[in-house]
C-alpha cells in the first residue's frame, strides 16, 4: 500500500504545477492595474509605477513566478488588495462554511443515491426502477439556480419553516446552523445524488450477472444477500468515481449556492473577488479550490486500492 501512496502523491506534482501557473496567470490576464485598485483610478502614473516596484510587478514573468511558488509554499497567498487583509487568513476564516455545506452534500446525495440505486437494480423494470430513473433524470436537468430559488419560495417564503438567507456558526447553536443548511444542502446534494443513483443501478445490474453471482445463487442465497454482500462492493468503484469527479461541479455549484443563500464561505469570497477585481483574492480562491479538487482525486485512488486490493498491486 505503501509505494502506491507514493507513486500517486508524485503522480499529482506535474498537475499542481500546471495549477500554480494558471492561477499565476490570473493576475497578468485579468483587465486592470492591481494598482489602480489600491490606488484609485485617479492615480497619477508616478505612484502606480512605485506601486508596481513595490508589489513586484516590474520584475520578470520567471521571477515574479518563482516568488510566487515560494510564497504558495511557505503560505503566504499574498494580501487583498482592498484592506490588506491576509488572503491565508481570508481563506481560513471561510474554510468551516463551506467544508460543512460540501460534507452535508455529498452525505445527503450517497443516504438518497444508495438506496434508490440499489432498490432499481434489485427489482429492474417495474415501477420502483422506473420511479428511480424518473428521479434521477429531474435532479440531473434541473439547474442549482432554479432549484434554490423554488425551494426559497416554498419553504421560506410561503410556509416560512425554514431560512431563506444568512448562516449561524456552530458554536451559536447546532440547530440553527442546521436549519439555515438544509436549503442549500439539497440544492447541491440533488444532481450529485441523481447521478450516483444512475451509475450504482447500472453497474449493479452488470456485476449481478457475472459468474460469481451466479454461484452464490446456486448456493441458494437469498437475492438481498448477493446484491448488498457479493455485488455492491464490486459495483462501487465507478461510484467513488463519479463521486470525486463531482467534486469540483461541487466547488462550482458552492459558489452559486453560498451567493443565493448569503453564506459567507469559499463561493462567495470568490464572487465578491470578481466583483472588487481582489486579484490576489480571486488568485488564492482558485488556487485553493484546484488543490482541493486534486486532493479528493488522490482520495478517490486511495479508496480504489482499500475497495479493490487488486489494484494497489497492478
Amino acid at each position: 500500500m505503501g509505494p502506491f501512496v507514493i507513486r500517486r502523491i508524485l503522480n499529482l506534482i506535474p498537475v499542481a504545477m500546471i495549477v500554480l501557473v494558471v492561477t499565476f496567470a490570473l493576475i497578468h490576464i485579468a483587465p486592470g492595474n492591481p494598482a489602480y485598485t489600491i490606488l484609485g483610478e485617479q492615480a497619477t502614473p508616478l505612484a502606480v509605477r512605485l506601486l508596481d516596484q513595490k508589489m513586484g510587478l516590474d520584475h520578470p514573468l520567471v521571477v515574479q513566478f518563482g516568488s510566487y511558488v515560494v510564497n504558495v509554499l511557505k503560505g503566504n497567498l499574498g494580501s487583498s488588495l482592498l484592506d490588506g487583509q491576509s488572503v491565508t487568513s481570508l481563506i481560513l476564516t471561510r474554510i468551516p462554511v463551506t467544508l460543512e455545506l460540501a460534507v452535508l452534500a455529498v452525505v445527503v446525495s450517497l443516504l438518497i443515491a444508495l438506496p434508490t440505486g440499489i432498490l432499481a437494480a434489485y427489482r429492474p423494470n417495474t415501477w420502483i426502477d422506473g420511479v428511480s430513473r424518473l428521479l434521477a433524470l429531474v435532479g440531473a436537468a434541473i439547474p442549482n439556480f432554479w432549484l434554490a430559488l423554488v425551494l426559497v419560495y416554498i419553504f421560506a417564503v410561503s410556509f416560512r419553516w425554514l431560512p431563506s438567507l444568512g448562516w449561524t456558526p456552530l458554536n451559536q447553536g447546532v440547530g440553527s446552523n442546521l436549519m439555515h443548511l438544509v436549503l442549500p444542502t439539497i440544492v447541491l446534494a440533488m444532481p450529485l445524488a441523481a447521478v450516483t443513483s444512475r451509475v450504482l443501478r447500472g453497474e449493479l445490474l452488470e456485476v449481478m450477472h457475472l459468474l460469481y453471482i451466479q454461484v452464490a445463487r446456486a448456493k441458494g442465497a437469498r437475492e438481498w444477500i448477493v446484491v448488498m454482500h457479493h455485488s455492491l462492493r464490486n459495483a462501487l468503484i465507478p461510484v467513488v468515481t463519479v463521486i470525486g469527479l463531482q467534486v469540483g461541479g461541487l466547488l462550482g455549484g458552492v459558489v452559486i449556492t453560498e451567493s443565493i443563500f448569503s453564506l459567507p464561505g469559499m463561493g462567495q469570497l470568490v464572487v465578491n473577488a470578481i466583483f472588487d477585481r481582489d486579484y490576489p483574492v480571486l488568485q488564492g480562491s482558485v488556487l485553493f479550490m484546484a488543490l482541493v479538487v486534486l486532493l479528493a482525486n488522490l482520495a478517490v485512488d486511495l479508496i480504489y486500492a482499500w475497495v479493490d486490493p487488486r489494484i494497489r498491486y497492478s
